[in-house]
């Protein structure tokens, strides 16, 4: 199959005529229980998952972004399901993320106001690429003070204890995003797909997990924000849209990239 293409079909039709270990990273959002209708369609979970990992090489990484449904007053768990599964075949979950959303859309009910969902980080064995994302430490240069308890309880000394601080650190595992028009992306036409994320979540993940020239897949293309960000940072694409109508948004958003 030819990268840098969206495909309008079935993600497990796809990914069956892609080679074994041929993939470095996907970065998707599947749908999820029924928060959204997406034109009717829905997808055989199980069986994507085999393929991925399949597809996967050895040391690549699956971003798996999923939120859970609430039916008849309780969450439906579906996100967990899905990453003992991910694991149950293979896979390893490397670090379960959160997205959280800066401005979430308010609701009226007996629970607290939703704002976040999961972003699962499988990798196929130890990650073969890793490219920290990094912020700026609060008083660089300063003395290292940092302690921890040890298994038995003894508070010890932490590592590099009395040296200087970095003057930069990792991100933590939670990335906080606006969302809305204008801040989940500037490109307009992409909000005549009902669920998109957002342009820099995918950049984010890409840009950590991959290098240049890497293949980056998504079975779930939706509105085109994975193969756009891939090919904004030097990466191949490839990608599958069983929705004309989506694929079509997807197609008009990559060629105006």
């Amino acid at each position: 199959m030819e990268l840098n293409r969206i495909y309008n079909e079935d993600c497990l039709d796809g990914m069956a005529k892609l080679p074994t270990g041929s993939i470095d990273l996907t970065v998707t959002s599947p749908p999820y229980d029924n928060l959204r209708d997406y034109n009717g369609y829905s997808f055989d979970f199980e069986g994507v998952a085999k393929e991925l990992y399949r597809v996967t090489k050895e040391g690549g990484v699956v971003v798996w972004v999923v939120g859970d449904a609430t039916l008849k007053g309780s969450e439906t768990g579906t996100s967990f399901k899905q990453a003992l599964y991910f694991k149950e075949i293979g896979f390893n979950l490397h670090d379960t993320m959160i997205y959280q959303k800066n401005n979430p859309m308010p609701y009226k009910h007996n629970r607290y106001l939703p704002c976040f969902e999961y972003m699962f980080v499988f990798s196929k064995g130890k990650p073969s690429v890793f490219n920290p994302l990094t912020v700026d430490t609060v008083n660089p240069g300063g003395k290292l003070t940092t302690s921890q308890r040890e298994k038995d309880g003894v508070k010890r000394k932490g590592n590099g204890y009395g040296g200087k601080r970095n003057a930069t650190r990792y991100r933590y595992n939670v990335w906080t995003y606006n969302v809305g028009k204008n801040q989940t992306t500037t490109d307009t036409i992409a909000f005549e797909h009902p669920a998109i994320f957002p342009d820099r979540l995918a950049e984010d993940h890409i840009v950590s997990w991959s290098n240049e020239g890497d293949v980056v897949l998504d079975p779930f293309m939706g509105s085109g924000t994975t193969a756009k960000m891939a090919a904004l940072n030097n990466r191949d694409f490839i990608g599958f849209e069983l929705s004309e109508e989506y694929c079509e948004i997807a197609k008009k958003r990559i060629a105006e990239t």
